[in-house]
């Protein structure tokens, strides 16, 4: 079942963007000099890469081998095609570990912005691999930490209205995730309003994931796509992408597929995974009357789990909590819709203008019960009442 699927897939879209770290910089860890590596070399290879982004050619006589040089160059190529700007990346310290007589690991911080999507600047710090005594480029990431996808080799670039997707692999593949991205963003914007934009990246297998986002693989092993911040960071104006598990995702039939891009475009056109206090069962529920909104499906299959559940066990005291949500829990699915049903009962209370407020006010830091109050005139026991009616007539029990 359609909806069983787009459960599982997108069950933990916005606890994985807020498990990311509101701290600010953190200076890395002392480590070890060692006498092979050179700091002013390498800085030097570090500002001349940096010059060299624009031209290929350039780029890749930084290479230490024939494999460095072609990546190297893919890089200077990703930067035309993504349209990257305020490139800029800076040799910070060696991490201690050499290689041979003349070959070491030290960390660059690099910042980017993709021109035309993203507000400011994404900032990460990747080990690179100098030898040549440090006018020499080897590798560039480690076997831990954060690894962008442009900078992991060829990436295929598709932008059109609003929409880019970075993906590696084939360009036949890139076209598809572009066509959906585009509906997925048609779709926002057709209940949001405005000119909403959307950058996808598509990593070839979930290791590759896991780089992008510095994160075990294990924590996507069962999710299609993922809304978070570029570089983790947690603040108003942070670069927010989705990012897709293909080893997931390309096993949903079109339809899931579809949602779960819409569902995961609500999330990062509206900046939700950045919101501080607003609940889950919105959050989630919102995103997903957005991707459902023109799925031609009853509710009978749209709330199945629900329905189910209510059957069985009898109407639901009170609201989805946020533990709820938990990716561990069991029948999330069920939650899922259950928060669905939420944002359709309050549609149909007023109309779908006032739940776009209401969800807006909600992110931007207004509390549920003052939000509730303002755009449908009810408390949140008026919610949960006509919530709670709404479940019982469906599962036919009493309330």
């Amino acid at each position: 079942m359609t909806r069983r699927v787009l459960a599982a897939a997108l069950a933990v879209t916005a606890l994985v963007a807020g498990g990311c770290s509101d701290d600010g910089y953190v200076a890395p860890t002392p480590v070890e000099r060692t006498e092979i590596a050179d700091s002013g070399i390498a800085g030097a290879t570090v500002s001349t890469l940096q010059d060299a982004l624009a031209d290929p050619a350039a780029a890749a006589a930084l290479g230490a081998d024939d494999d460095a040089a072609s990546l190297l160059a893919a890089l200077a190529r990703n930067v035309a095609q993504l349209r990257l700007s305020d490139v800029t990346l800076r040799y910070v310290t060696e991490t201690g570990r050499t290689s041979g007589s003349d070959s070491w690991d030290g960390l660059v911080a690099l910042t980017w912005r993709v021109s035309g999507f993203d507000e400011a600047s994404s900032r990460a710090e990747v080990p690179f691999t100098f030898t040549d005594g440090g006018r020499k480029i080897a590798a560039i990431g480690g076997e831990t930490g954060r690894l962008p996808l442009w900078l992991t080799g060829p990436v295929v670039v598709r932008r059109s209205a609003g929409v880019l997707v970075l993906a590696t692999g084939a360009a036949a593949d890139a076209d598809r995730f572009a066509r959906r991205a585009q509906r997925a963003v048609t779709a926002a914007r057709g209940v949001l309003g405005g000119d909403e934009r959307l950058v996808v990246e598509v990593p070839a297998d979930p290791a590759q994931l896991g780089r992008a986002l510095d994160a075990d693989q294990a924590t996507y092993a069962a999710i299609a796509a993922v809304t978070a911040p570029v570089d983790g960071t947690r603040v108003a104006g942070s670069p927010v992408h989705v990012f897709v598990n293909r080893s997931v995702y390309d096993a949903l039939d079109p339809v899931a597929a579809q949602v779960v891009m819409t569902h995961e475009a609500v999330h990062a056109v509206t900046g939700a995974v950045l919101a501080q206090g607003a609940p889950l069962w919105l959050v989630e529920g919102f995103a997903d009357y957005v991707a459902l909104r023109d799925v031609d499906l009853p509710v009978s299959r749209t709330a199945a789990q629900v329905i189910a559940q209510v059957k069985r066990e009898g109407v639901p005291e009170r609201l989805p909590a946020e533990s709820d949500f938990d990716p561990a829990a069991s029948h999330l699915g069920t939650v899922y819709e259950a928060a669905w049903l939420l944002c359709v009962i309050l549609a149909e209370h007023r109309d779908e203008a006032a739940l776009v407020a209401f969800y807006r006010s909600v992110l931007g830091g207004t509390k549920v019960a003052s939000a509730l109050r303002a755009s449908f005139g009810w408390s949140e026991a008026d919610l949960t009442a006509a919530w709670r009616s709404r479940l019982a007539s469906l599962a036919g029990v009493p309330e």
